[in-house]
């Protein structure tokens, strides 16, 4: 597979790991756009929101607690962005479920 993630997974990539356990990654953001911009990524290949379904959303319940975690143990006290883009319209640019965990410092609200 040509996925830049899944190689990432696999430690074919270097990453800047802050995260992991059997079933997500979490890494540094190689063009952040906050102090804190971490990826959270599953490590089995979903391509994007769209194809979330009954047999693999459990992992994205899991990746919103790792979410949680990350942002308590980053001392994210004031608050927090989670994002994900769904296709090329949304700017996802790797198709590879993933979620951005934004934040230290205040956020502009404007989506779009």
């Amino acid at each position: 597979m040509d996925c830049i993630f899944c190689k990432i997974v696999s430690g074919e990539i270097p990453s800047s790991k802050v995260y992991e356990d059997e079933k997500v990654l979490a890494f540094k953001d190689i063009n952040p756009m906050a102090p804190v911009h971490i990826l959270v990524i599953p490590k089995e290949h979903i391509s994007g929101a769209s194809e979330i379904n009954e047999s693999n959303s459990a992992v994205v319940a899991h990746i919103f607690e790792v979410a949680a975690k990350l942002a308590k143990d980053m001392k994210l006290e004031n608050g927090f962005r989670i994002v994900t883009n769904c296709g090329p319209d949304a700017g996802q640019t790797v198709n590879h479920l993933h979620f951005h965990l934004i934040g230290g410092k205040k956020l502009n609200l404007q989506l779009g």
